[in-house]
C-alpha cells in the first residue's frame, strides 16, 4: 500500500515538474488544509497563511525544473512551507514593532459529530491534555504534531525543524514524559493512544 502511494506521488511530482495545471490543481486540493492546519500553529492571521500558501505553489511552479525528480511530497511542501511562515511571521512583527519568540499552539475544537459520539469524559479528558500539550514548550509541540497530524517520520520530522534526529527523539520523549507526569492519573497506554488519536485527527 505504502509503496503504491510513493509510486503514485511521484507520478504527480513528475508531473509536477513538467508544469501540467491538472497536478498542480491536485497537489493545491490534497495539501492546502494540511498546510493551512499547520501555519494556524504559529500566528492566527488567516490571510498571512493563505499568502504563505499561495506563494509556496506559486515558487514551485516558478521554480519547478529546479526541483528534485524524486522527493517526499509531504515533506518538502512542510520544510518549504515553514521557511516562509516563519519569514511571515518575522517580517510581520518587524513591521509592527513586535517582540518575536518561539510559538505553537494546539487547540481544541471538536465539531457537532465529535461532540455527538465522544463521550463527556473523554471530551474533559481532552480539554486537559490540550491545556498540558500547550504548556510544553513549543518545539515539543511541534515535534508532536508533525510527527502524529501530518503522519511524519523522526527523520523527516528532524529535517523541517533543521534539527538532528537524536534532538527530534528527545524532544518527543520529554513531551510525552512531561504530559505522563501532568497527567498521571490516565494510565500510559490509554494516555499515549488518546494522544495519538487526537493529533492525528484532521481539524487539529
Amino acid at each position: 500500500m505504502k509503496d503504491r502511494v510513493m509510486e503514485t506521488d511521484n507520478v504527480l511530482w513528475d508531473n509536477i515538474i513538467l508544469g501540467d495545471q491538472e497536478a498542480y490543481r491536485e497537489l493545491y486540493d490534497t495539501s492546502a488544509d494540511m498546510l493551512f492546519r499547520y501555519g494556524l500553529r504559529y500566528v492566527q492571521d488567516t490571510a498571512l497563511i493563505k499568502d504563505c500558501i499561495q506563494d509556496l505553489f506559486l515558487d514551485l511552479y516558478h521554480y519547478r525544473r529546479n526541483l528534485s525528480p524524486k522527493v517526499n511530497i509531504r515533506f518538502y511542501l512542510l520544510r518549504s512551507f515553514r521557511r516562509k511562515i516563519h519569514l511571515a511571521v518575522k517580517k510581520y512583527a518587524i513591521a509592527n514593532r513586535l517582540e518575536t519568540a518561539d510559538y505553537f499552539s494546539i487547540t481544541y475544537e471538536p465539531d457537532v459529530e465529535q461532540q455527538r459520539i465522544a463521550a463527556e469524559q473523554q471530551q474533559e479528558m481532552l480539554r486537559i491534555l490540550t491545556r498540558e500539550l500547550n504548556d510544553l514548550p513549543a518545539r515539543q509541540k511541534e515535534v508532536l504534531f508533525l510527527k502524529f497530524n501530518c503522519e511524519l517520520s523522526y527523520e523527516e520530522v528532524a529535517g523541517i525543524m533543521k534539527i538532528s534526529v537524536p534532538t527530534c527523539r528527545t524532544l518527543a520523549y520529554r513531551a510525552f514524559r512531561q504530559l505522563r507526569s501532568s497527567m498521571e492519573k490516565v494510565p500510559v497506554l490509554p494516555l499515549l493512544i488518546l494522544l495519538m488519536s487526537w493529533l492525528s485527527q484532521k481539524n487539529n
